[in-house]
């Protein structure tokens, strides 16, 4: 999963070698924290947002496939 997210925020940007994720793992529920470069995050979040909801529909239906809840959260 987390190197699915990566692959999706790379293919986005300018400065790919900037793109991290961290895995936070909870009982249910993953959370996958994404940090860009500040001049990438308009590109990752895209226009009103339907980049992000794109990138979390993918990783929402990968999750279902394994039975976990998975949630991404974009940071500054």
């Amino acid at each position: 999963m987390k190197s699915l997210i990566e692959a999706m925020a790379r293919a986005l940007v300018d400065k790919p070698e900037s793109v991290a994720v961290t895995e936070v793992e909870g009982e249910r529920t993953t959370v996958f924290e994404l940090r860009v470069d500040s001049s990438d995050l308009g590109k990752v979040i895209g226009k009103q947002g339907k980049t992000a909801r794109a990138m979390r529909t993918i990783l929402s239906a990968a999750g279902t496939k394994i039975g976990k809840r998975c949630v991404l959260e974009i940071l500054e």
